[in-house]
């Protein structure tokens, strides 16, 4: 899933503090702009970076560096002077206009002269994989490398659900469907090795956690470790779309948000993928470590 409130906030690892990827590649880059860079991927690739010595922007609409991908007169000031690029894209590039947006962002990276940019994509979103051909179509001799995520695991810790696991109910539009959540960990230190590493230009790496559970398994699992039931409510989509407007979420953004997971969440993304493996050389983390590191931090204390 890409970057978006809903759905989409150091530790040791194959790739090493060292600066080199598992086969030893070692190279670093140049200045590396991170878009989003204050949200749940973009803050875990800009600390990864600047733990390596890598000289990081972090671009953000109200952040030193600004960048918001609603106003692209930014986007240059930006890019100039990067040799690398991480594309999170707000809310999601299933929505229309991202396609858009993506040809945009690519003529101006290639223009500015950047080297290389990955870019976060959704698993199973067919909408997404046209605004991946739109970057790639534009950016020209630019190495574009796509990390396609699954569900986040962090949604429970840092997202719309943390008040459901806080609360002890899980209300989302999921049904019996299994997914292999991902922990965010994982997915940093891959764009980072893809950022900073060679051979990973064109590659489309899907990635997963290395089991899949439904929702009433992941509620269990993270009632297990708060110490305390977590139940797991199933809901239409058209149900979740009105809770969400109750909330506050503008009418057409809920139902996008509900169109999308019914997308998502129809089986098609059930299975696990081998791409943390392929770029890190290890298993990813499992949902079950992932619950209890979460509650040892206190991320549900309430």
């Amino acid at each position: 899933m890409t970057e978006n409130a809903y759905t989409r906030r150091d530790d040791d690892n194959d790739y090493g503090r060292d600066g080199r990827d598992r086969q030893g590649v070692g190279r670093m880059t140049g200045t590396v702009l991170v878009t989003s860079g204050t949200g749940k991927t973009g803050r875990r690739v800009v600390e990864r970076l600047a733990a390596l010595g890598v000289p990081v922007r972090a671009g953000s609409r109200s952040g030193g560096v600004p960048f918001d991908w609603q106003d692209d007169k930014g986007w240059e000031a930006a890019l100039r002077g990067t040799e690398a690029a991480y594309v999170a894209y707000y809310p999601d590039l299933a929505v229309p206009g991202a396609a858009e947006a993506m040809a945009a962002f690519g003529r101006t990276a290639a223009a500015c002269g950047v080297r290389r940019v990955v870019l976060l994509s959704g698993r199973g979103e067919p909408q997404a994989a046209v605004a991946e051909e739109a970057l790639r179509g534009a950016a020209g001799a630019v190495e574009v490398t796509v990390v396609r995520s699954a569900f986040f695991a962090q949604n429970f810790s840092e997202g719309a659900l943390l008040g459901g696991v806080i609360g002890g109910e899980l209300v989302f539009p999921a049904g019996t469907t299994a997914e292999p959540f991902l922990d965010l960990d994982d997915l940093a230190d891959v764009v980072v090795a893809a950022l900073t590493g060679d051979g990973h230009a064109g590659a489309v790496y899907e990635l997963t956690g290395p089991r899949s559970l439904t929702f009433e398994e992941a509620a269990e699992e993270l009632g297990r470790a708060t110490g305390r039931p977590v139940r797991y409510v199933p809901v239409t989509g058209p149900a979740y779309a009105s809770l969400l407007e109750e909330f506050g979420v503008p009418e057409a953004e809920a139902g996008f948000l509900a169109e999308l997971f019914a997308t998502l969440l129809d089986g098609h993304n059930a299975a696990t993928a081998d791409g943390v493996k392929r770029v890190l050389g290890r298993e990813p983390k499992d949902f079950a470590d992932f619950a209890r590191e979460t509650a040892r931090d206190g991320a549900w204390h309430g």
